[in-house]
């Protein structure tokens, strides 16, 4: 019993697990295609801004040298230049504050990147792309080239110089740390000459602390206090160890000494082997949650000891705790509800085996109950354990987590099921529905046709199968029918090997085969999810008296839609034979061309078309 509580707990457990999982992954997906999403259309609308800057810059520059060059006495072509220079810094202003009103819509939705130091830690957050560099390449690139500068053996605070021009960029020697440009200043509300002063001593500041951290000296403090406090906690485990070792061996020798076993009566309920056994779990658990306890207690004082995993115990923990912290919550607020569904199955298996009991007793003779027949014992009693169960489960369900759910509102559904079990017809859907199952005619959302039925499959149950037919109508079948009727799916093979759509159409022998042929195939050709490789074809099916027959025969992989490219085909062709001359005439339509206009719509006629007159041919006879 024990075994089988701790198997539904683990599965309990892992699959709480996984969906929380799963929630969190989903979450995080969606959320970085929003945050994708936003700074794309960002980043489009700074590019438009930058490359109109850069040309305004080049007039500019222009427009400097021009005014340098002019004549003292050349008043009003400088004024002239001047105002077209005014006009240049007027709209470089505008690109600054459009700028800020973009940057300020971002704000509390975009997504920054973190540039950490050499512990890991982070320093600051790049939010802008500097030209083909995204936000997240940038905070990576500077994270390496800090780390490097961090390895540098002599570094201080002169170390790191400023370099202004377009950009404030920090500089170690002849290496460019980082650039900071006028988006990432108005994205940290400051200008880029005190956010390049701001990063410098940010830097300085986590280089030199590492410097400090990392000398030899405080390397071997830290490493020293490491081993005593591994050595302690090793020393902890192996005499914890064999103190719980020590109580097992003397539960073991407890066995028919001291520990007896429980006995109701004489019903024996639990015997000394299996309090033996209960008690060396119990043991062997309370040693382990001993071992995580002493783990949890001694590794952030281990990690804290060195500046390169001060934070890593307490994120590490963290993972794995606060869904454990849950879990034991939950279960612990759910005590009480446990203890009183354990009493209702105890009383109850107590209550079936006093019934079995009795029924043991008449079946045998021992008991004699007027009106009762001895062989009715076992078919009532299996009759009334069904019964028992099924209201034990009435009373217990209430008591379940999540009893609220839909899941436990179709208990009404289940005794409904219980009582028409038997029902042939029922019971012979059941089957349909298993067997259907596992011969995957069908899935949910494939187009079928079942019988005279055409539609998508949007359920599949036990007891019925339900279509969507292509009136938008759901049409219930129930699954015995489904089984003693034929089955056309045309989904199974549509996206692999296509689906192959056709259509008749009849003309007249006055028209070359040839030229419908091509007809056709240019009509198919046009209509849309008509896929153009493998290529549509022709087969004349059959030569009747007045037309031949012509099936156009073309492959899709929209099996669902072929109510719309079956309309679109025949659109396409009706198109395509008024484009070619080719009148669709009904087949036994006889058209005496003289006098009589062209069934051609007017729109594919040429401009000079006209109705043709009547010819007469007299033939005179000779006496």
């Amino acid at each position: 019993m024990i075994t089988i509580v701790r198997k539904h707990i683990y599965i309990l457990f892992v699959l709480l697990s996984v969906h929380m999982l799963q929630a969190q992954i989903d979450s995080l997906i969606q959320q970085d295609s929003i945050n994708e999403a936003i700074m794309n259309t960002f980043n489009e609308k700074i590019s438009k801004i930058e490359t109109q800057r850069l040309a305004d810059s080049l007039k500019k520059v222009a427009l400097e040298d021009e005014i340098a060059k002019l004549k003292t006495t050349d008043n009003l072509k400088k004024e002239e230049l001047l105002k077209k220079l005014e006009e240049i810094n007027s709209k470089e202003a505008a690109r600054l504050t459009q700028k800020k009103q973009e940057i300020e819509k971002l704000r509390a939705s975009a997504k920054s990147y973190p540039v950490l130091g050499p512990f890991k830690d982070t320093l600051f957050y790049i939010y802008a792309r500097q030209g083909s560099f995204m936000p997240y390449d940038r905070a990576k690139a500077i994270t390496k080239r800090i780390n490097d500068v961090a390895g540098v053996l002599k570094f201080d605070e002169s170390t790191i110089e400023i370099e202004v021009d377009d950009y404030v960029s920090l500089k170690a020697g002849d290496d460019i740390i980082l650039s900071v440009s006028d988006e990432d200043a108005i994205w940290n509300n400051t200008s880029k000459e005190i956010l390049g002063q701001q990063y410098k001593e940010v830097i300085d500041k986590a280089v030199i602390s590492y410097k400090d951290q990392t000398s030899f000296t405080n390397l071997a403090k830290e490493i020293g206090l490491a081993l005593l406090v591994i050595v302690v906690v090793v020393l902890i485990v192996k005499y914890a160890s064999r103190m719980f070792r020590w109580l097992s061996v003397k539960i073991q020798k407890w066995e028919g000494d001291k520990l007896n076993g429980f006995k109701i009566k004489s019903y024996t309920l639990l015997d000394s082997h299996f309090q033996v056994q209960a008690l060396l779990i119990v043991n062997n658990l309370v040693k382990w949650a001993f071992i995580l306890l002493l783990m949890y207690i001694a590794l952030p004082v281990l990690f804290g000891i060195f500046p390169w995993t001060q934070n890593f115990a307490e994120t590490m923990f963290g993972y794995i705790l606060r869904p454990v912290k849950s879990i034991f919550l939950g279960l612990w607020d759910y005590l009480p509800n446990l203890i009183t569904v354990v009493v209702i199955i105890v009383v109850f298996r107590y209550v079936v085996k006093a019934l079995r009991f009795f029924k043991t007793e008449i079946e045998e003779g021992k008991l004699e109950i007027t009106g009762f027949y001895p062989d009715w014992a076992s078919p009532t009693f299996q009759i009334i354990r069904i019964l028992l169960y099924a209201f034990m489960f009435i009373l217990v369900y209430q008591y379940l987590p999540l009893s609220d759910s839909d899941a436990f509102k179709g208990v009404s559904v289940f005794l409904g099921f219980l009582f028409t079990f038997a029902s042939a017809g029922s019971l012979s859907n059941i089957i349909a529905g298993i067997v259907l199952t596992y011969m995957r005619s069908f899935k949910i959302g494939d187009r079928v046709k079942i019988g005279e039925i055409t539609g998508d499959i949007i359920e599949k149950s036990l007891l019925v199968t339900r279509v969507r037919s292509t009136k938008n109508e759901i049409i219930s079948i129930p699954n015995a029918t489904v089984m003693n009727s034929h089955t056309v799916n045309y989904s199974s093979d549509a996206p692999e090997k296509g689906l192959i759509i056709h259509t008749t159409v009849t003309i007249g022998y006055d028209v070359p085969w040839k030229l419908m042929h091509e007809t056709l195939i240019e009509a198919a050709k046009r209509t849309d999810l008509i896929l153009k490789d493998p290529t549509p074809f022709v087969l004349q099916t059959s030569l009747e008296d007045f037309y031949v027959a012509y099936q156009i025969n073309a492959y899709i992989r929209e099996a669902n839609k072929q109510a719309a490219i079956y309309s679109n085909l025949h659109q396409n062709i009706q198109d395509v034979c008024n484009e070619n001359g080719i009148e669709i005439l009904s087949p036994h339509y006889r058209a005496a061309r003289d006098g009589n206009k062209t069934t051609i719509p007017e729109d594919y006629l040429p401009e000079d078309y006209k109705t043709p007159g009547f010819n007469v041919n007299m033939n005179k006879e000779k006496e």
